[in-house]
């Protein structure tokens, strides 16, 4: 239990007439998405300048014998691809811990603050990290320190935003709503991608402050706005399967779908597993994938095309495991199909800048579609469970650990990709590879549970038909 009732967002008292009953339900459901959309939109935003000016940072091949880009101290060292890498091991690691206790303490305290205090200091932060540019600061621990105080910030975001639009949607279409609401990762790579590498010809250190800045400016909207839970406007959640409605002086009757708590826990676990082998797609795509032949700014914006391509995968997992009702079978059909997916970027993505971008996209589509079905619908439908009776305040935590435990394997990724690149990509894609496989082999047995219940009840509606 929260330890105190959460007070409405102080944008209502300015504006009275956003409150029911001049506004409907519908429109504060579509105005928490658009608000929490935009909220981890930002976050992610701000994570992307690191990747982004790398190749500033690192140790670089001059193809331009008139560049005047040596590197910054540091990174442009005989070591510097593998201190850039312990810069993302030191976020990702700090940011897997910090997940876990921040699903812990968003189930008790006010959602809504605690999420615009993960925003505040994950702005300030980034925009420290920049300052290194401006100070002529050269120290690894300097870089270091701010990117594992970064991480424990960054982890506010997600299990935040998840639990409040778990609290304003039931489980119906939830997939398809989530997976067109969960493509904010990919806009705010996308934004992230574009800022940083278009004020990066002005210096490094702009690439981190417009993105800081950006997400403190968000901060304040959710401050003003945001509405944690339905209840504090006088809606009222009728249970985790239906749809929320209006309640006026009538007392709740709770009517939870069963979940099987064998089936629960297997989906518990393949959550874990299957996220730690998404999270190392990042690792060839962010350290030094772009070529040497493409400028800084432009292998940036490229980057972007895996982003575009994620926001369709997640619209078209989240609809297709809504038509199924099979989450499991939908994550390993994607996840099997981007290992192909994966062979033919490595073998054709250097023939030509449309079939780079083509395999890019297709390989965003389908290793971010089960990414986001399971960040999402999979952790809002363990959150709101019967098993828990129907608590939607343990949704922060059931999605910290999910995302906790995925960002082992992200914290992992960049780090081996640092040492393995040594050897050639081939091993790195050949890495990726065998992670993937192993995170599809960790889904099979609750696919297999689905497929049993879809057979199943395909045979008892025939029965039925045939007795009629």
């Amino acid at each position: 239990m929260r330890s105190n009732t959460p007070s409405l967002a102080p944008g209502f008292t300015l504006f009275p007439s956003l409150k029911p009953p001049h506004t409907t339900l519908f429109f504060h459901q579509i105005f928490v998405l658009i608000l929490t959309f935009l909220a981890y939109a930002s976050f992610h935003a701000s994570r992307k300048p690191p990747s982004i000016v790398k190749s500033v940072l690192g140790p670089t091949v001059q193809t331009d014998s008139t560049s005047n880009n040596t590197g910054w101290a540091p990174f442009n060292g005989p070591e510097g691809t593998h201190r850039l890498g312990e810069l993302d091991l030191a976020f990702l690691t700090s940011y897997a811990i910090g997940m876990y206790f921040a699903g812990h303490v968003g189930d008790r305290i006010d959602l809504r603050l605690f999420l615009v205090f993960g925003m505040m200091g994950s702005g300030i932060l980034t925009i420290i990290f920049g300052f290194g540019y401006w100070f002529d600061v050269h120290l690894l621990g300097y870089f270091i320190g701010v990117q594992v105080i970064c991480g424990v910030f960054q982890s506010i975001g997600w299990p935040c935003v998840v639990s409040v639009v778990g609290n304003w949607f039931g489980k119906e279409k939830r997939g398809l709503i989530m997976g067109v609401w969960t493509s904010h990762t990919s806009v705010g790579n996308i934004i992230g991608s574009v800022v940083a590498s278009g004020v990066l010809e002005f210096g490094w250190g702009w690439s981190f402050l417009v993105p800081g800045i950006l997400i403190i400016v968000v901060g304040i909207l959710v401050f003003c706005f945001l509405v944690v839970s339905p209840d504090d406007l006088g809606f009222e959640m009728m249970s985790s399967g239906k749809e929320i409605e209006m309640c006026v002086g009538e007392e709740n009757v709770a009517n939870l779908e069963k979940v099987e708590s064998e089936e629960a826990g297997l989906l518990e676990n393949k959550d874990s597993d299957s996220l730690a082998a998404i999270g190392f797609l990042e690792a060839w795509r962010l350290p030094a994938v772009a070529g040497v032949h493409l400028s800084h700014k432009t292998a940036g914006i490229l980057s972007t095309i895996f982003d575009i391509g994620g926001v369709l995968g997640g619209v078209l997992a989240g609809f297709i495991s809504d038509v199924i009702d099979a989450r499991a079978v939908t994550s390993v059909t994607f996840l099997l199909l981007s290992i192909p997916a994966l062979i033919l970027y490595r073998i054709y993505g250097s023939v030509s800048m449309v079939t780079n971008i083509g395999l890019m996209f297709l390989s965003g589509l389908l290793v971010n579609g089960p990414y986001s079905l399971i960040t999402t619908a999979v952790a809002a439908d363990l959150g709101t469970q019967d098993l828990i009776k129907g608590n939607s305040r343990a949704l922060a935590t059931v999605t910290a650990i999910i995302d906790g435990t995925g960002s082992v394997g992200a914290a992992l990724g960049p780090l081996l990709a640092g040492y393995i690149s040594t050897r050639g990509w081939n091993s790195v894609f050949l890495m990726l590879i065998f992670a993937i496989f192993f995170a599809s082999i960790f889904l099979v047995r609750v696919a297999k549970t689905e497929i049993g219940r879809m057979v199943s009840e395909g045979k008892e509606l025939g029965s039925s038909v045939t007795a009629s």
